[in-house]
Parts: C-alpha cells; structure tokens; sequence
C-alpha cells in the first residue's frame, strides 16, 4: 500500500467508479478505417477518446475537426481534448466551436486545457512563450470567460488579456451549465487553478524537468507526490467556496504494460510518452504499471484508493488494456 488518502475527501473517490480514456487513433486513409477504428474504442467500453494538441513534428491532427468526426461515428463516447493549449486559441472562438460540438454529439464533449508547455509548439507556430505566470493567468481569464459565454446570457469581461463586450454565447450546449472542463497541469499554480475553476484537475508531472533533480521528479511522481498536488487543488476548491468532493482527479498513467498471462513474459506497451523523465524517476511511481491484468487492477484500485483517482488515461493501446476496461468500468 502507498499509505492513506491524504484527504478526507479522497474517500468518496473509493465509492466513484474508474471512467478510462485512450488517445485518438492516428489519422489514417480510408477515414472509414478510422472511424471504425474510433467505433471499436467505443465497443471496448472506454469513457473517452482525447486528443493532444501540438504542432509540428509529425502532429497533424486538429482536435476539434477530429472530435467533431468521432462524435458523429459513435453514440456514446465523449471526446475530449487532452489538453489544449490555451494560448492557440482565443476563447471567444474556443467557446463557439465547443458549443457547437456539444449540440452535434448530444452533450458528449470534455474541454481539456492547459497554460501551454512544449517549447517546440511555440517556436514553429510563431506564437510568444510567454513565462508560466503569464500563461497561467491568460488561462485563468479564458476559463472565465468560457464560463461566461456558456451562460447564455450577455455577458462583459474586461481582463489583461481579453476584453468581451456584451456577447450572447450561442448555441447553449447540451451540457449545463457548461460542458465539463478540465485543467491539467504539474505546478501549484495550475492546480490552484483547477481547484477554483475545474470540473476534473489533470494532475501531471512538471513537464520543464531540466529544472528539477532526478530525485525531484522521483518524488513528483510518487504516491506521496500525487497526494501533494490533490491536496493543492482540493484546498484551493475549499477556499474558493467549493465542494472539494465534487472535483474528479485525473491522471495519464506513465507507463502500462500488460503481460500476457503465460505468454512467455512478453508485455504490450500503452505507453505516455516517457522518455522526457529523467533515469529512475519512473522506478516507484504509481503511474507505472506492469504485469498481468490482476495486478494492474490491483494497481488501479490502489491508485484509487491512495490518491482518489478515478479519471485514468490508459495510453494509446485500447486493444491492449481491453479487459483492464472491460473488468473495472
């Protein structure tokens, strides 16, 4: 065991059931190849199918042309953006396409974003990388106003960075009084961020880890270092008059490998992207998981049961994790 919740409110995370997402599939020809491919995700029992949003590299999907296409090619899974850079998009705009895609998919859309991170993202876009201050409060303000505009009513926002005058935020989204918003970041700031302003905090590691030690990542990603960051944001709800219960936690996990129960010890990958992570940092993490399907849902469970997460991205190998899915959702 990695020790008890360090919140009382995590308790009630015991009583929540697991909601699993997987990454969008790669665009591919025929696209019917590829709605079948989102239908499948859909048949397997997964909650959600998300996105990323970045540029440059080989990244050529845009994330609201993609989850317009995947909500039209299922009937019961969300789509969400995991997550968006805030600083691509003005939220004026932003809100018009999310309430569009809530009407079309009948109130299965997730808004996922973040402040901005991959230096790259900025570099080939042209757009300024601010400091993370900076970004941080432009995102504060466009979550703001995003509220602002789901209400349906007229609404002035006058702030540093965006100014709206008298706008009636139209259509109303299915989802009232918004849809569900996600903020997902490493730092304080961004999950006393989440804490006042989200429906779900995406708690992450730093992703700037030329700034930390080996050993400071260690612990970012420790059972003890996911409590800390829950307990940021459950704080920063409290204080801002919420109900710490009402937030859901989410997490990517690191690295998931499923064995093949008696296949020779071999493993299928699902997975996040690690190879940023300094050398050791993953060893004790709880975001990393590897064996059979009994211990990666004993794994789960414990993960639910430590830290109170219930929202787990599973990767980008739906098939892989199928009966993990298929046990726990």
């Amino acid at each position: 065991m990695f020790g008890q919740p360090a919140c009382e409110g995590l308790v009630t995370a015991q009583n929540r059931p697991f909601r699993f997402t997987t990454s969008m599939p790669r665009l591919q020809q025929p696209l019917s190849a590829w709605r079948d491919r989102v239908r499948k995700i859909e048949d397997l029992g997964f909650h959600t199918v998300a996105i990323a949003d970045h540029v440059g590299d080989g990244w050529s999907m845009d994330p609201v042309t993609m989850m317009t296409i995947a909500a039209e090619a299922t009937t019961t899974l969300r789509v969400s953006t995991s997550v968006l850079c805030n600083d691509f998009y003005h939220p004026f705009f932003l809100h018009r396409s999310i309430s569009n895609l809530d009407v079309i998919s009948q109130g299965r859309v997730t808004i996922g974003l973040g402040a901005g991170w991959r230096p790259l993202d900025y570099s080939v876009s042209g757009v300024r990388f601010d400091p993370a201050p900076v970004r941080v409060a432009r995102l504060a303000e466009s979550v703001a106003v995003l509220k602002g505009l789901f209400a349906g009513e007229r609404f002035t926002f006058e702030g540093e960075h965006f100014s709206i005058e008298e706008a009636l935020g139209a259509p109303r989204p299915v989802q009232l009084p918004h849809p569900p918003i996600m903020i997902g970041g490493g730092g304080r700031r961004m999950l006393q961020l989440a804490g006042r302003a989200a429906d779900i905090v995406g708690i992450n590691p730093p992703r700037l880890s030329d700034r930390m030690t080996p050993e400071g990542m260690a612990r970012e990603i420790s059972a003890e270092g996911l409590r800390d960051k829950a307990d940021v944001a459950l704080a920063a709800a409290s204080a801002a008059g919420r109900d710490p219960n009402s937030l859901l936690l989410q997490a990517n996990l690191l690295d998931l490998r499923v064995r093949d129960e008696g296949g020779g010890g071999e493993s299928r990958s699902t997975s996040n992207l690690v190879d940023w992570l300094p050398d050791g940092a993953l060893d004790k993490s709880p975001l990393v998981i590897d064996g059979d399907v009994e211990r990666c849902i004993d794994a789960l469970l414990e993960l639910r049961e430590t830290v109170g997460i219930t929202e787990v991205h599973l990767g980008r190998d739906p098939d892989g994790v199928a009966e993990i899915v298929k046990r726990l959702s």
